[in-house]
């Protein structure tokens, strides 16, 4: 199991990758850790099939930073309340990531956070379909893991993709994911 500290260490011992917003609209999302069955876990969203964006995809909490968020922190815990039922007061903040961006226009920042388990999580039924909860350990296995090139807009753009038994996570989650995973175990992913 990975410590508090450790986690702290990992994510503010490397440069992050921060990006200008210009057109870009803002928004966050939360990495919950939790330790369960003795092993470190993430909790991850499928998205129901109704939304406007990403219907039926595998992400994290998050969303859109709103006016009354003070900063992307804010709008990373608020959005995890709102979709999992997950209160700010129960997150511990670890440290964030690099600032990425999505082809939908957006630019995200990712915090990590570690929550206490088993959690009462209260998945909002409009906007999630299921919580699903991985093992590190399994997200560490080499075979799950792949990249394709893909083309948007005429350019060409590397995608990740990690599919665990029935999951499947791709694009900006699984970037996002890779990039937790290298900085908190370097050599192994």
């Amino acid at each position: 199991m990975l410590s508090a500290e450790q986690i702290r260490q990992a994510l503010s011992g490397q440069p992050r990758q921060r990006l200008e917003l210009g057109e870009l609209r803002p928004a966050a999302v939360l990495l919950p850790l939790f330790v369960k069955d003795g092993e470190d876990h993430l909790l991850f969203t499928r998205r129901t099939e109704h939304l406007n964006h990403h219907r039926g995809e595998i992400s994290f909490p998050g969303g859109s930073r709103h006016a009354e968020d003070p900063d992307l922190l804010a709008t990373a815990l608020r959005e995890s309340e709102e979709e999992m039922g997950i209160r700010p007061a129960d997150v511990e903040v670890l440290g964030r990531l690099s600032d990425f961006f999505s082809i939908h226009g957006y630019h995200v920042v990712p915090f990590v956070g570690r929550i206490n388990y088993p959690y009462p999580f209260q998945a909002n039924p409009g906007e999630i379909a299921e919580v699903i909860e991985l093992p590190l350990r399994r997200l560490l296995e080499p075979e799950i893991f792949r990249k394709e090139s893909w083309t948007h807009q005429g350019r060409v753009h590397p995608v990740c993709f990690y599919t665990l038994e029935r999951h499947e996570i791709w694009g900006l989650t699984a970037a996002i994911l890779r990039q937790f995973l290298k900085l908190t175990f370097p050599g192994r992913h």
